[in-house]
């Protein structure tokens, strides 16, 4: 363990009387005649070791050398040894400075008052001197507990842990969806397809909330939502889920056609088990969430034909494109908001990936609006009475590409509240009748006369 000779030490081998001394009452008298003997040849730690390692009985520990070490240095002033300087620490020097800092404090002469001056009454309160009712009621106040609600509270609290500003967006999409299908109207059908989207966005959207309740208490925009401030129960939460969602697929299943049953409940997959963890993972979360957006046209469309057409994947591509612009432009100013929740949008972890895609999008709704009537959708007025406001969209996008600041970002997202209205409602004003249609589909099955 010891692999150091001690051949520096030059002289220790001429105090021997004192170390023998010493040795007699720590070794015993056998080992010291021995290390006496030994002495004049000069031998090393190593070998003084090895020799005391022979006799297990009168064997002796490397503290007595140590000990024999000191003693040796404080008796003998001829020798040049002197111990290493202990190194001072950086804990040593801030107690130094923090001394310092005190001392000069302390040495601040004390006030003397003029007479006549009358010093004003503390208002602080003793906590000592506090009654325990009042201290008992100041810790509980203090305390996490759940809110008591009542029954009255309840439609408020489930139209926000629903999000029903949200949810009414899914249902008018889905709605316009069904107005657009090529077939007759049937109101219905268009009631209960529009409460079943309904429930099914209310599940989706309450299960969203239901795991993120550690993330949504760290944001300033989500810190307010029922489960975070604790007015239901998370057991509640997912009950109203339940009691939204299985009559929901249930209705869209049953009451209208399985295809828009399967879409319904395909739907509060993609945005409960993929687009609600991926938030955490990656950037990618926000084109599962925009697929989860394109889906409730789809689904209107379905309600109205019970068939999946080219219309309603145009439709749906629509609702794609819209959100990016949208989503992109409001997530910028939430950038500090996101990041303080450990979400990964692309506004946070790739912004000039965000600025760049809510670009692009916002040029393809002007080839998406021209492609509607080749898929005998609309008619071709569509795509000019739809061009000033796809222009304007694009021109706000482009100089939130360029820019990138707050005031851009937030015109861009206030414009796309109102797009999406204006060109679903151009889009309705502007659909192929369905008479145009039959006579498109019954001309060339016409048989010639010419003989």
């Amino acid at each position: 363990m010891y692999k150091t000779p001690c051949s520096r030490l030059t002289g220790v081998w001429k105090c021997l009387p004192f170390i023998s001394s010493v040795l007699e009452g720590l070794v015993g008298v056998n080992a010291q005649k021995k290390l006496i003997s030994n002495a004049s040849s000069h031998m090393s730690a190593r070998n003084l070791i090895q020799l005391c390692r022979k006799n297990q009985a009168e064997w002796f520990t490397f503290q007595h050398l140590c000990f024999l070490k000191r003693q040796y240095v404080k008796s003998i002033g001829g020798v040049c040894q002197r111990a290493r300087p202990k190194q001072e620490s950086v804990t040593s020097a801030l107690e130094d400075r923090d001394d310092s800092l005190v001392r000069q404090v302390q040495q601040i002469p004390d006030l003397k008052l003029e007479p006549g001056t009358v010093m004003p009454p503390c208002d602080s309160k003793n906590i000592q001197d506090e009654p325990e009712a009042t201290r008992a009621a100041r810790l509980e106040a203090r305390q996490w507990k759940e809110s008591r609600v009542e029954y009255s509270d309840l439609p408020g609290i489930y139209a926000r842990l629903s999000k029903l500003k949200l949810t009414a967006l899914v249902v008018t999409t889905a709605a316009a969806g069904f107005a657009m299908a090529p077939v007759p109207f049937d109101p219905v059908t268009f009631l209960m397809a529009s409460v079943g989207t309904g429930l099914s966005s209310c599940t989706a959207n309450s299960i969203n909330q239901y795991f993120e309740v550690p993330f949504d208490s760290n944001m300033n925009r989500t810190k307010n939502r029922p489960l975070v401030r604790g007015q239901i129960s998370p057991l509640h939460a997912v009950s109203f889920a339940l009691a939204c969602g299985i009559p929901g697929v249930t209705l869209l299943t049953l009451g209208l056609n399985p295809l828009t049953g399967f879409l319904g409940a395909l739907n509060i997959f993609l945005y409960t088990c993929c687009y609600t963890p991926l938030k955490r993972l990656s950037i990618t979360n926000t084109w599962v969430g925009a697929v989860v957006g394109a889906i409730p046209p789809i689904m209107g469309w379905t309600a109205a034909t019970g068939s999946l057409d080219p219309g309603a994947l145009l439709l749906g591509g629509f609702l794609f494109s819209w959100q990016f612009p949208h989503f992109n432009a409001l997530s910028w100013n939430l950038r500090e908001d996101y990041s303080r929740g450990g979400y990964r949008m692309m506004s946070v972890t790739h912004p000039g990936l965000c600025k760049r895609v809510a670009l692009r999008h916002s040029v393809g709704l002007i080839g998406l609006s021209a492609l509607a009537p080749m898929v005998d959708v609309t008619t071709w007025t569509f795509p000019l009475v739809s061009l000033p406001i796809n222009l304007y969209i694009s021109f706000l996008a482009f100089r939130f590409y360029r820019r990138g600041d707050r005031q851009n970002a937030r015109k861009l997202f206030f414009c796309s509240l109102w797009h999406l209205p204006m060109l679903l409602l151009l889009a309705l004003t502007c659909k192929k009748s369905r008479v145009s249609r039959d006579e498109a589909a019954v001309a060339p099955s016409t048989p010639s006369l010419a003989l």
